[in-house]
């Protein structure tokens, strides 16, 4: 999913200036590139701090960030196929095939991921770590698999972290959560009414939420932080590769970012893991 797609899909959240905005935007995204905001407010017909505000909703710094994200995803080369796989595909032709797909999603993500929600979730992680909250992980499914990956990356760090992917396990989870603590849910589609439960009790209790998950979704206007991760994938597909891919890297993202940003503590926990983890192989 390009970020055209994704303003198509969020535009009944704008506000009815920042929507004339984006419809100049989806009418003629080249133009957009190019015009100054005075330009782009006059054709609008809106002053210019909404078309400043339009790019903020989205998750950007401003003009010129949005501008340059638009221009990345109008200039991605390559094309989204997955949907042509056939039953008589060859295996050279499948692996092209699928994998094309996932090197276009992943690239069309770091051309047009918003830097503001990531940033914004980073702090979020790290004052959670920093005054000894718990981070918790949920996700359905192949997100399931994800939240556990989230859960080992945070857990080296030396903070307690925990995933859960029963339903039930997740309410009463997120009934035990307090201010002091983060819950960062992964969903594909944004739509589960269990995860949706789960986060209005987590924000009930006063804990922290993010979401990265697609835009639009329920779940995404349900949290503090919406990390959009959008893609092609049908929701139905019998084994989702390129949804499960993206939110990987995403956690990997958060992850680097809250180890560089909380700095010595962490080096020093990854530093006494690891010693343990040799002295007790070699102790046997």
């Amino acid at each position: 999913m390009n970020l055209l797609d994704r303003i198509r899909m969020e535009l009944g959240q704008f506000s009815a200036a920042e929507q004339a905005v984006a419809q100049l935007v989806l009418k003629d995204p080249s133009g957009f590139q190019k015009m100054p905001v005075t330009e782009l407010a006059k054709r609008a017909g809106v002053s210019s701090p909404s078309v400043v505000r339009f790019c903020r909703s989205l998750g950007y710094e401003g003009l010129s960030d949005f501008k340059l994200k638009l221009a990345a995803s109008l200039n991605a080369g390559v094309p989204f196929i997955h949907q042509s796989v056939q039953a008589g595909d060859s295996g050279e032709t499948l692996i092209q095939k699928v994998l094309d797909n996932a090197i276009h999603t992943l690239n069309t993500f770091r051309n047009t991921v918003p830097v503001k929600p990531i940033d914004k979730a980073t702090q979020l992680l790290a004052k959670t770590i920093t005054r000894k909250g718990r981070l918790v992980f949920y996700g359905v499914g192949n997100s399931g698999f994800v939240a556990m990956d989230a859960e080992h990356k945070f857990f080296r760090m030396g903070c307690t972290a925990h995933a859960y992917s029963d339903g039930h396990l997740q309410i009463m989870a997120a009934s035990m959560l307090n201010k002091a603590d983060c819950l960062i849910i992964i969903s594909n589609s944004g739509r589960s009414q269990d995860l949706l439960d789960a986060t209005q009790i987590a924000r009930a209790a006063g804990a922290s939420t993010i979401a990265i998950t697609a835009s639009g979704s329920p779940l995404a206007q349900a949290v503090q932080v919406h990390i959009p991760a959008d893609h092609g994938e049908y929701y139905e597909q019998y084994s989702p590769m390129v949804s499960r891919l993206l939110h990987l890297c995403v956690v990997d993202v958060l992850a680097t970012q809250v180890a560089l940003q909380l700095g010595d503590s962490v080096q020093k926990n990854m530093a006494r893991l690891k010693k343990n983890l040799i002295d007790s192989r070699y102790s046997k």
